[in-house]
């Protein structure tokens, strides 16, 4: 869906189908079969924005199969349905019986997140419409907090400046940019957006050094006439370039993936590589997260960036690659005020690539019996349930909601909330209720003001199935009139708030 923002510029729309995981290319395209055009349909438009979950079985299909990837692309064209972002947080088995801290894996400290991420972002290219030359792509927030000390902060740290280059080079080859949006989650190293300045600022400052130091040697080596960037890049062997149909990457289709080869893969410093930077304390981090089972280690902080980079860079440079997603339910159940949220990352310079519109769980008097009860019905085996409160101004948090109803984990005094995804238009039965006034709050912000502070907009409620069982689609029209219903609301926010669906 597609709405054009009073500046002129387009905002889009989408939900994500991680809702129905699958693991296989098969499985994908029976998505947009059995869930996706069916909700388009119901909905009552010509188009719908799908932000595709790809696997990383599905997305390894994609990447070594040019034809593959063009009968997807054909199959979203042929169903009205397009792709502006993918979701690239989960790696695989998000469909699985039990995920809860399984999907923290890999993290940013291992290259095969870097690896899986490249993929997503070369596919993407290929995805896009053929009027769109910008897509998003959301992803872990680093790492799980535990084990995570400063050395690790910096291993993760060289892939996103890696990553980030990479991006630069496939705008060259495709003329469509690519930017990444670190998810900050609960429980994360990233838990607040807060949290996300300083390592991000700390990518940027790497991403510009590593720039000034080649910019002699690029203008020393660049042929007359010719981009010195795409000049040190191979595009692709022979082998590669059969498969795309005998072309060069600059000249493959939207429809075919820049070939991995015509992406430059320097190899990612190990953390010995590294020096430690001094930490430098964040926000106030939960007083109350156990550690997880194989860990005695406490949440440690980020390693901070030198100040004063606060200035945006232009989109389309490398140092303006990695940004934030900002996913309304973890705004919430962390209890950040969107006001100061954003103003603390336009202050700081972060882009904002992507949204999640979601909700979290909201009880305000804890302590009641009845609530208790009520929460405890949200309490299930398949998805990690963080949950929160604040006090005195400090957070407070368990790792799942099972432990924060056992007793004792947390203080019942103040308003608790679950980072469970509950649908946008149906908030829970009383005495619970959901944070559905934080994601309009944080809408208006962004994109009710003069300009639109980010483009990409997606409904993510994974949980439908994981919801109470009296509140669990039974049959497949159910879900689809779900989301089609979550959409709607947001489409309502966004006509509220002075946009114009288009067509």
């Amino acid at each position: 869906m597609r709405f054009r923002h009073p500046d002129g510029s387009i905002v889009h729309l989408a939900y994500c189908t991680n809702v129905h995981p699958a693991e296989t290319l098969d499985g994908v395209r029976a998505q947009l079969r059995d869930h996706c055009e069916p909700v388009r349909r119901r909905l009552g438009r010509d188009r719908l924005g799908i932000g595709l979950w790809l696997a990383r079985d599905a997305a390894r299909a994609l990447t070594s199969d040019p034809a593959s990837l063009r009968e997807l692309r054909a199959d979203l064209d042929r169903r009205g349905l397009e792709v502006v972002t993918l979701n690239g947080f989960p790696y695989e088995g998000f469909g699985a019986d039990e995920v809860k801290y399984r999907v923290y894996k890999p993290d940013w400290t291992d290259a095969e997140r870097l690896s899986h991420t490249t993929d997503l972002a070369r596919l993407l290219t290929a995805l896009l419409p053929d009027d769109v030359t910008e897509g998003s792509i959301s992803t872990l927030p680093l790492a799980w907090r535990t084990p995570f000390t400063e050395r690790h902060a910096a291993t993760a740290r060289h892939p996103l400046v890696s990553l980030a280059e990479r991006l630069d080079a496939l705008e060259e080859l495709t003329g469509r940019s690519i930017r990444i949006g670190l998810e900050p989650e609960p429980g994360c190293i990233v838990e607040t957006t807060a949290d996300a300045i300083a390592p991000l600022t700390a990518v940027r400052e790497e991403i510009r050094r590593r720039a000034a130091l080649s910019a002699p040697a690029r203008a020393d080596t660049a042929p007359a006439g010719g981009s010195p960037a795409v000049a040190e890049r191979a595009v692709a062997e022979p082998a590669d370039a059969g498969r795309a149909g005998g072309r060069s990457a600059e000249q493959a289709g939207p429809a075919e993936a820049v070939p991995a080869e015509a992406v430059p893969a320097e190899a990612v410093p190990t953390e010995q590589a590294v020096p430690a930077q001094p930490a430098m304390p964040a926000e106030p981090r939960p007083t109350q997260q156990p550690a997880l089972p194989h860990s005695g280690q406490a949440p440690q902080p980020i390693p901070p960036a030198s100040p004063g980079l606060g200035d945006r860079s232009a989109p389309g440079t490398a140092a303006d690659r990695i940004g934030i997603c900002i996913d309304t339910c973890h705004l919430a159940t962390s209890f950040e005020d969107p006001h100061t949220a954003l103003d603390a990352l336009d202050t700081a310079g972060i882009a904002v690539p992507k949204v999640q519109l979601s909700a979290a769980l909201h009880a305000e008097y804890p302590q009641h019996p009845e609530v208790q009860e009520a929460l405890a019905a949200f309490d299930e085996p398949r998805f990690l349930h963080q949950t929160r409160t604040r006090t005195a101004g400090t957070l407070h948090g368990t790792d799942d909601l099972g432990p924060a109803l056992s007793g004792g984990s947390l203080p019942d005094t103040s308003p608790w909330r679950a980072h469970f995804h509950v649908p946008l238009h149906a908030a829970p039965a009383p005495p619970l209720t959901s944070t559905l006034s934080v994601l309009r709050d944080t809408l208006a912000l962004l994109v009710g003001g003069s300009h639109p502070r980010t483009r990409h907009l997606e409904v993510e409620t994974y949980t439908w199935q994981a919801l109470p069982a009296a509140l669990r689609p039974r049959v497949r029209s159910q879900l689809v009139d779900g989301i089609a219903a979550e959409l709607t609301l947001a489409r309502d926010l966004l006509v509220d708030l002075g946009l114009k669906e288009l067509p």
